[in-house]
């Protein structure tokens, strides 16, 4: 009797982490596996996967390129021919697709747009949009921000790669903006807020401006990753080595993808759109790197 209750005491003290672990598989099925990762993606191009659970559960992705490297070119979205907007709505996958490029973020937030339910939102691919800020691709500026009651700041990229932040040149090649600064001359921006945590995208550059940080944290998914407030993105650019960086669209927006081996897109991170892990957000504009291997 006795070595049946133990038996029995056995099966449950084992069956709780078992329980835990199973649903922990079935929370992070289909999501980048939360380790520690660093490697060479491409020439000039290094990935690395970040993994805190202080404060609070934080997955980072990190791309760090350098811009120096031949045949590198960048792209922010071209202008469609669309009535009611700047843009199609299309999804980072389908922008890295469509334009032959080997990297894509999303861009700068947008309107108009809504997330009640996973069945009522806006945009859907293909509805028209027009990003907050000022935009432009190739020499055309589409969206000057003009609406936008806060000025947005906004990262200029010239036709041979040089980066600067908020400083308009008199012919401007490709411009995407954001939602707020993060760093400003290698100092963390003050008042940054501290306590609210969501899936974040971000930009910066170095000192020289040679070395460009693309970072999208993960979020709004428990056991997984919660998020990261403004202040710990900051943070985490600045240890990389930003001297400036900005904030893109967050949110349910917040996604990253490479070419694959057989051209295929292939998502970085876990995008959660509308509470739905793995769930892509069509969104206005995207930053692009094209790399002629």
């Amino acid at each position: 009797m006795r070595l049946k209750k133990k038996i029995k005491w056995l099966w449950g003290f084992l069956l709780i982490p078992l329980t835990l672990a199973g649903v922990y598989l079935f929370i992070a099925n289909g999501r980048p596996t939360p380790v520690p990762v660093k490697k060479e993606l491409l020439d000039g191009v290094t990935y690395q996967r970040m993994v805190r659970y202080l404060p609070h559960s934080m997955i980072a992705h990190v791309l760090v390129i350098d811009t120096k490297t031949k045949r590198m070119q960048f792209l922010v979205t071209p202008r469609d021919d669309v009535e009611g907007g700047a843009l199609k709505a299309r999804t980072t996958s389908q922008f890295l697709d469509e334009y032959g490029l080997q990297i894509a973020i999303n861009g700068d937030g947008f309107f108009p747009w809504w997330s009640r339910t996973p069945v009522d939102y806006y945009p859907h691919t293909d509805d028209p949009v027009t990003p907050n800020g000022l935009t432009a691709s190739q020499g055309e500026v589409y969206a000057d921000g003009l609406q936008d009651i806060k000025p947005e700041p906004t990262l200029y990229i010239s036709r041979r790669n040089a980066l600067t932040f908020n400083r308009q040149p008199s012919n401007i090649f490709q411009a995407i903006s954001g939602d707020r600064m993060l760093i400003l001359a290698g100092e963390i921006v003050s008042d940054l807020d501290n306590s609210i945590v969501h899936p974040r995208t971000a930009i910066g550059i170095n000192r020289n401006g040679r070395w460009l940080y693309l970072v999208v944290v993960d979020g709004r998914q428990p056991f997984y990753s919660a998020g990261a407030t403004f202040q710990e993105l900051a943070q985490l650019l600045k240890d990389l080595g930003a001297h400036f960086a900005m904030v893109l669209d967050g949110g349910g927006s917040s996604t990253m993808v490479i070419e694959g081996e057989n051209g295929e897109p292939i998502i970085l991170n876990s995008p959660i759109d509308s509470y739905i892990p793995g769930r892509e957000r069509p969104v206005a504009n995207h930053f692009g790197v094209y790399i002629d291997q």
